[in-house]
């Protein structure tokens, strides 16, 4: 997480201050261009979301209530912008991930590095997160790469913590079931079924 930026820089920016606008982009963008390319697994798609959220996060200043972070209510916009995206694109073309990366720092139950053998085995793991539906991809993402509660998803993704809870659940199982039938999840305890049944 970010450190957070000043009130006084927020409330400027609220006001149409574009120079406190660039301040809160400069204190947020390494975050949100990240969760930007986590989420769609593309550097260009990621960049466009990145230019997107700002866009609507400028747009949307003064209904910024300052109730939460600033970074807190990026990472919920970007999420929107990216969930967009990726449903654009899933219109428009069917994306091959290429074999020499860069893949998404993904991990089911523990670091993906420490679990993979190899480098072939991350990409049958960034394939297999990449193929999950854009809602469930998300809560997987949010959950188990950025630690973040079910509570706090749900904030995000603007969903009730139930359902952050059941998307996990499914995403889990989903990644399980794929990375056994690739021959991957059995050999390296990837998404172990009592696991994967844990909601939280």
């Amino acid at each position: 997480m970010p450190a957070p930026v000043s009130s006084d820089v927020v409330a400027a920016a609220r006001k149409g201050d574009r120079s406190a606008m660039d301040v809160l982009v400069r204190a947020t963008y390494a975050d949100t261009y990240t969760l930007a390319y986590r989420l769609t697994g593309n550097e260009d798609d990621a960049r466009d979301v990145t230019q997107d959220a700002y866009l609507r996060a400028w747009r949307g200043m003064r209904r910024f209530r300052g109730d939460a972070q600033f970074s807190t209510w990026m990472y919920r916009i970007t999420a929107n912008c990216a969930a967009s995206a990726l449903e654009r694109r899933s219109r428009t073309r069917t994306d091959v991930l290429a074999d020499d990366g860069p893949y998404p720092d993904v991990r089911v139950d523990s670091d993906p590095e420490s679990l993979a053998a190899s480098a072939g085995e991350r990409v049958v793991l960034a394939r297999a997160v990449a193929a999950l539906p854009v809602r469930l991809r998300q809560v997987l993402v949010l959950h188990d790469v950025y630690d973040l509660p079910h509570k706090a998803i749900a904030e995000r993704l603007s969903i009730s913590e139930a359902a952050a809870k059941v998307r996990l659940h499914r995403a889990r199982r989903r990644l399980h079931d794929d990375l056994t039938a690739a021959g991957t999840a059995d050999a390296h305890g990837w998404g172990r079924p009592q696991e994967v049944e844990r909601a939280s």
